[in-house]
């Protein structure tokens, strides 16, 4: 792994964390504080540290590591977690949030906002200072925190010996024991294991270091990226041992990592002896009596003990090994290492390019095979169809694994809400719940990753404008604290999300005087409430009396509507005066390729979404002049889609109705021949026809042509529109739906 891949890892790992930590945060806001859920936040908090120190992030290893003694003060109980330290810990984690994206930028050694940081540090000192002090106050403005302490330089080697350590004899305070065995391919992975010592000097003094060197090959046989190299430690700290088992966490698995607490019983020290060859164990013999590790009794006990057969099968010494010597220990065999099996890998994490790149190679299989299958049916060559046939339902599933692998949760833009949801709740003085369902519908990653700001907008304009104050619901009935509800389903091949509030819902009347007055229509058109509540996503569109800082400028909502055309989704308004307000988002499950159902008109081919079709039927030979027409006595709308693409007319051949349903609504697409399903990449369109109402993209056909595929939402709209502009065709419709 590359510096800058580890770069990387670091990145997402830690804002995975951040949002945990977030999400951890706010449920204990809403559900009071739990032990479990205080230690989540500590161990998010603690393992961005970590991994950070790795690679010697100082700046967030330091902020990081005044927020982590603050979580330890409250799982002590001697901080309260109300509601100052809450915001308190939730800017924190916005501000390690910005230190994350300066590590991407490769801005580390900047500062992103120097003032802020030592605002929020003069905060947490004081209160890891004085937890006695009432923390619902803000400290003073002069206060400002302490000077972190240095951490002790890891100790060197006075002379030959490896275990003596320079400076004064360690005092009369137990110690940690570590015994580190890295992995071969520590160093392939990213990790450097002296970053891991120098870490541990955030967390106490290392008071001796032996090196192992027992896996050492010669060196004809020596892999300049392999790391074979050990480690025994001496490490004097008030850690626990969950802190520090949590430095290592990134190389548990392949690596092998023990940790002896002060005073552990005998017979796990002369397990590690137990490993060494017959001078590395002497030697660390020595330094445990050297260092205070054993105190006289426990070292000459465990000498004694380990000369009998009996006591060493007790402590899980081989009773073969010999002593011998007057050290004790001098002569114990080496012991091969425990086999580890790493722990079966449930997910992996790929880069977006590369899949990327592995669905643009199931694009052009798909076109390639298409051709062949064309080739053979050219052809008429049985065995030749066979084999093609054969490819194609192999393509069908490659192609479904590949996008399956893009598809991801929108939980993944769900997760911002409750927080933007509180923060904003604040700032307006209301009270909302927020109520999340659904957020295990999947969607493409790209689309996930094009959705969030206008849903955010959304959301935003349901806090500003739809939400009323908790006064105002109180007198009109309702709960003071109102219910936002943000909902994703699967529905007709499409996924729909929702924003519904419990709000005041929007004024038909207002909307529609505001039109009048920016001339989009005139006092006597005919409109439906549907026509009248779009005019809210017209660029610069407000009804608002009064600007505030969190909408009502007259942008936003024509942001979004842009966005989701530009997603190939439709956007509607559902709304009650006094009650509330659902805003609905459809959208498609990918812009990459898709099962499609192939159509001629004139001397053009277009796809069609199989999803979106229904079924196809034989027109009957009578003209519909205001094209309505009775399917099993229920009134339909079609298009002709020759006349709408003003293509030219074939002159013999029965056309045909394809029967096509977005949401709810269904409508008729006039057609002159069906060529039937298949797999079409989807292709954007180009400048020529980037504007040209009805078309979402292109494929390419086995034949090399080129194919356009129908923006079905749009078309059926089209026809609604059509119907309601047109008196005559709904009289046409009464009459059809008498028949």
């Amino acid at each position: 792994m590359r510096k800058d891949s580890a770069r990387d890892a670091v990145v997402q790992e830690a804002r995975e964390l951040l949002v945990a930590m977030e999400a951890a945060l706010l449920q204990i806001e809403m559900e009071g504080p739990g032990k479990d859920t205080i230690n989540s936040i500590f161990r998010a908090a603690h393992t961005i540290k970590g991994s950070a120190g790795l690679f010697a992030f100082d700046s967030i290893v330091q902020f990081t590591h005044l927020v982590e003694h603050v979580l330890d003060k409250v799982r002590n109980d001697e901080l309260p977690l109300n509601d100052f330290l809450m915001s308190l810990l939730l800017e924190c984690g916005d501000y390690i949030g910005e230190l994350v994206d300066a590590i991407e930028r490769r801005e580390e050694s900047q500062e992103p906002d120097l003032a802020r940081r030592q605002a929020l540090e003069a905060k947490l000192d004081a209160l890891s200072r004085s937890a006695e002090k009432p923390v619902d106050q803000a400290p003073e403005a002069g206060e400002t925190p302490a000077p972190a302490a240095q951490p002790a330089p890891i100790a060197k080697s006075a002379d030959a010996d490896p275990a003596a350590v320079a400076g004064d004899a360690f005092s009369s305070n137990p110690y940690w024991h570590l015994s580190l065995q890295f992995s071969d391919n520590v160093m392939r992975d990213g990790l450097d294991p002296i970053s891991f010592l120098h870490y541990l000097r955030t967390l106490g003094r290392i008071v001796a270091i032996m090196p192992v060197l027992g896996r050492m090959p010669d060196a004809a046989d020596m892999d300049p990226e392999g790391c074979y190299i050990g480690f025994e430690i001496c490490l004097a700290s008030d850690s626990s041992k969950k802190t520090l088992e949590g430095v290592f966490e990134f190389v548990r698995e392949d690596s092998r990592i023990d940790i002896l607490p002060p005073r552990s019983p005998l017979p796990d020290y002369a397990a590690l002896l137990a490993r060494l060859d017959a001078e590395e164990a002497g030697r660390l013999g020595r330094m445990w009596h050297q260092h205070g590790a054993l105190n006289e009794a426990d070292w000459r006990g465990m000498a004694a003990e380990v000369t009998h057969d009996a006591a060493m099968a007790s402590m899980d010494v081989p009773p073969s090994v010999p002593v011998a010597g007057d050290f004790p220990f001098g002569e114990l065999r080496p012991r091969g290492l425990d086999d580890r099996r790493a722990q079966e890998q449930k997910f992996i994490k790929i880069e977006v390019s590369k899949l990327d790149q592995l669905i643009d190679l199931v694009g052009e299989l798909v076109i390639a095979g298409a051709g062949a299958r064309l080739i053979a049916r050219r052809r008429k060559d049985s065995q030749f169809e066979e084999a093609t046939q054969a490819i194609d339902a192999l393509m069908e599933q490659i192609r479904d694994a590949a996008l399956t692998l893009r598809m991801v949760q929108i939980n993944e833009v769900f997760q911002r809400f409750p927080r933007v949801v509180r923060d904003f709740a604040r700032d307006m003085n209301k009270e909302i719940e927020l109520v999340m369902t659904g957020s295990e519908t999947e969607l493409d990653k790209s689309m996930i990753e094009r959705i969030a700001d206008p849903l955010m907008h959304i959301v935003r304009n349901a806090i500003d404008h739809g939400i009323e104050p908790a006064d105002e619901r109180v007198a009109a009935g309702k709960e003071p604290k109102a219910t936002l509800r943000l909902n994703a389903t699967h529905e007709s091949g499409s996924v729909v999300v929702e924003v519904m509030d419990d709000g005041r819902g929007m004024d038909r009347d207002r909307i529609l005087a505001t039109a009048i007055s920016r001339g989009l229509t005139t006092a006597d058109a005919d409109l439906s409430d549907a026509d009248i509540y779009r005019f809210v996503f017209e660029p610069g569109f407000s009804t608002a009396r009064q600007v505030t800082e969190l909408s009502g400028r007259g942008v936003g909502m024509d942001v979004v509507k842009r966005n989701v055309d530009a997603l190939h989704g439709e956007i509607a308004i559902d709304t009650e005066r006094g009650r509330g307000t659902v805003v609905r988002v459809r959208l498609p499950l990918t812009l990459a390729i898709i099962s499609g159902f192939q159509v001629v008109v004139g001397n053009a081919v277009f796809v069609i979404p199989l999803d979106m079709v229904v079924e196809c039927i034989d027109m009957p030979a009578q003209r519909h002049e205001h094209n309505i027409i009775s399917v099993r006595d229920e009134p339909l709308p079609f298009v002709h889609l020759r006349e709408l693409f003003e293509l030219p007319a074939r002159e013999r051949g029965r056309k045909s109705l394809v029967i096509v349903q977005y949401g709810h609504q269904r409508a008729g697409l006039l057609v002159d021949g069906l060529l039937g399903e298949c797999q079409a990449v989807i292709k954007p369109l180009g400048r020529l026809f980037g504007k040209v109402k009805g078309l979402s993209g292109s494929t390419i056909l086995g034949d090399g042509r080129v194919a356009l595929i129908l923006d079905i939402p749009h078309l059926v709209q089209y026809t609604q529109q059509q119907e309601q502009s047109n008196p005559m065709a709904q009289a046409e419709r009464g009459v059809a739906s008498e028949q």
